[in-house]
């Protein structure tokens, strides 16, 4: 059985957070704009020229990632081939000591596709464009894609080849084109958009991100990005430092949150329950983190808007570095009334647009 769409918006019955937000007429993406004033263009070009002293993440590493180019012998088809080790993670031998996302001039991709397992809103009939960077600035413990952001399989992909992979996944009829831990390679990112855009790339850019961005990253990306999708994750420093290996990661979040609803506003949808354009912010309930889920939920209501579109996501599972032995606290999922309180507090704060099934009609 496959489903379909009604075009027929009348005749549904769409989730209140969703009929609200139906704009007629979808808007074009923002970055075709900039492409056509010259704008893009000039921005890829000083991002790329960042990476000399690169500042693009909160990290703040100031290594020289443009001079970091792979000799061929470190490339094969499955991935990292000559790669020294740095706490158990695989780092590409051509990449500067010092860089923390162990990523030099060109992206590192994982994997891209039609992926059928993002929000509703974002998946539609077609799938979500995904596009898996390797490597990360965090360093989440419990990363259920650790085998992609610590040890970074994947492979280093130039600008053609990365917007050949975006029109790619156009032309399989996906709804957007959705960048997967992109913090670290805004430029690589930019510079590859440049070219898919003159080249026909015209669908609405989806940033999914942990929020560990920087304010220059997001300043780069003004106009550029259609749907932001942050993760807050944590609230408390302390918990942040043990898990995220980054203290500074609640404050940063929060900054980076507010920049991106400035950009985009509350999320809207096409006449077919797409999204176009908006804020959409994922929490991952986590064990023994009721506390912050309720102080994450404050926040996006009184300091962002009522009308954020929220997911509460209840897929914890212990994996990556959680084990009885070491970060026992997480090795459980989390509890039923762990869930459901966090439901509660978000409701109790005043939000009302969370993440739902989007009615389909099937079709044999």
């Amino acid at each position: 059985m496959r489903f379909a769409w009604s075009s027929d918006l009348a005749s549904r019955p769409w989730p209140e957070a969703i009929a609200r937000f139906i704009t007629d007429e979808p808007p074009e993406p923002s970055y075709l704009r900039l492409a056509r004033s010259g704008e893009l263009r000039r921005r890829a070009w000083a991002a790329v020229e960042e990476l000399r002293e690169c500042r693009v993440c909160p990290r703040d590493c100031g290594v020289d990632r443009f001079h970091a180019l792979p000799a061929p012998q470190h490339e094969t088809p499955r991935g990292i081939a000559s790669a020294s080790r740095v706490r158990g993670r695989a780092v590409p031998a051509h990449i500067p000591k010092g860089t923390s996302c162990f990523t030099g001039r060109y992206a590192r991709v994982a994997s891209a596709f039609p992926h059928f397992g993002e929000e509703d809103c974002l998946r539609g009939w077609n799938g979500s464009g995904t596009i898996f960077f390797s490597f990360c600035n965090l360093r989440c413990v419990f990363c259920q894609n650790w085998d992609v952001s610590q040890f970074g399989e994947g492979v280093e992909l130039t600008p053609e080849q990365l917007a050949a992979e975006m029109l790619r996944l156009q032309a399989l009829g996906c709804h957007n084109i959705n960048w997967v831990t992109p913090e670290h390679v805004v430029p690589q990112v930019l510079e590859a958009l440049c070219l898919a855009a003159e080249q026909g790339l015209r669908l609405p850019i989806v940033y999914n991100t942990s929020a560990y961005d920087s304010l220059r990253s997001l300043e780069l990306l003004d106009g550029v990005v259609d749907i932001y999708m942050p993760d807050f994750k944590y609230w408390d420093a302390e918990k942040a430092r043990r898990y995220l290996k980054a203290a500074d990661y609640p404050e940063v979040a929060r900054r980076a949150i507010r920049e991106m609803q400035r950009q985009v506003g509350p999320l809207r949808f096409d006449r077919n329950g797409i999204a176009v354009r908006g804020l959409l912010v994922r929490h991952l309930v986590m064990p023994g983190a009721t506390d912050d889920a309720q102080q994450i939920f404050r926040f996006l209501a009184r300091e962002v808007d009522r009308d954020t579109y929220v997911n509460i996501m209840d897929q914890y599972r212990p994996t990556g570095t959680v084990s009885e032995e070491k970060y026992g606290e997480l090795n459980r999922r989390p509890y039923g009334q762990e869930l459901r309180a966090a439901f509660a507090s978000a409701r109790a704060e005043g939000l009302w647009r969370f993440n739902e099934r989007i009615p389909r009609h099937p079709v044999v």
